[in-house]
């Protein structure tokens, strides 16, 4: 018999972002609360590495210049180790931190592990997820089941930016 989990309940606009803190691809402890003060875009990933999560993550750092400039913070979520994700910075050149949350406890305060159809078939795993937090810590916007293609330029849109 398989372990049945409750489906995590998903964060709504005007929700207080759940505070957290985890290990980055240096080592280096990040937690949100030390983000305070600046707009945060905060997305989870299923893999590093992987085909979509680059993508994803390159178009991130293609845009990180221009979102710093207007106060914003980029942070990357997966359960990646943080070897992995040290991986996968280097080789495409990602400055902005990654970090690992291998045993899903910030994936289950955010609703994004869960059920989710994977060629067709339903499956427990990562649902592609951004939030945009404001200064103070509260949810602006919380993008379920997103596509990695685009995405970031959806989020420019939304946080005001020039495409």
């Amino acid at each position: 018999m398989t372990e049945q989990h409750p489906a995590t309940p998903r964060l709504e606009p005007g929700e207080t972002a759940p505070d957290f803190s985890l290990h980055d691809q240096n080592g280096a402890t990040v937690s949100l609360h030390d983000l305070r003060g600046q707009r945060v875009v905060l997305y989870f990933y299923p893999a590093a590495m992987t085909p979509g999560c680059t993508t994803e993550a390159c178009d991130f750092r293609d845009s990180l210049s221009s979102l710093q400039a207007a106060g914003v913070a980029v942070v990357g979520v997966s359960r990646d180790e943080p070897a992995k994700l040290k991986q996968f910075a280097e080789r495409d050149g990602l400055t902005f931190p990654l970090l690992s949350d291998p045993d899903l406890a910030v994936h289950r305060l955010y609703g994004v592990w869960g059920e989710k159809k994977n060629y067709g078939k339903v499956v427990q795993g990562v649902i592609r997820s951004t939030f945009l937090i404001d200064p103070d810590g509260i949810v602006e916007q919380s993008l379920y089941n997103v596509k990695a293609t685009g995405h970031v330029a959806r989020i420019r849109k939304l946080l005001g930016l020039a495409a």
